[in-house]
């Protein structure tokens, strides 16, 4: 079955940079959309970018040009890196399937990440 591991989360002050990863398993990870969302605290849990199984990406408006989504399919793995953090990045960071029909049902345990002002 599917299995995705995320990692990398931290503590970070504002302005400084972290590098999400995302080990996945248990199904063809090359042919996959994949995706990270995001998790604030009270908050439901939103996308915040996408990449297609050819590297084509995608972001959402909040995250746009200080985030960069990528993908080695040898490695069977997802990265965000993060740059510019703000304290509204503040959040517990998954991978899933970055689909038109939505993520899997199944969920990692997220990478926590903390941005202090």
């Amino acid at each position: 079955q599917v299995q995705l591991v995320e990692s990398g989360g931290g503590l970070v002050q504002a302005g400084g940079s972290l590098r999400l990863s995302c080990a996945a398993s248990g199904y063809i990870f090359r042919f996959i959309p994949m995706g990270w969302y995001r998790q604030a605290p009270g908050k439901q849990r939103e996308l915040v970018a996408t990449i297609t199984s050819g590297g084509r990406s995608n972001y959402t408006d909040p995250v746009k040009g200080r985030f960069t989504i990528s993908r080695d399919n040898a490695r069977n793995t997802v990265y965000l890196q993060m740059n510019s953090l703000k304290p509204e990045d503040t959040a517990v960071y998954y991978c899933n399937r970055g689909t038109p029909s939505g993520p899997w049902e199944y969920w990692g345990q997220g990478t926590q990440v903390t941005v202090s002002s």
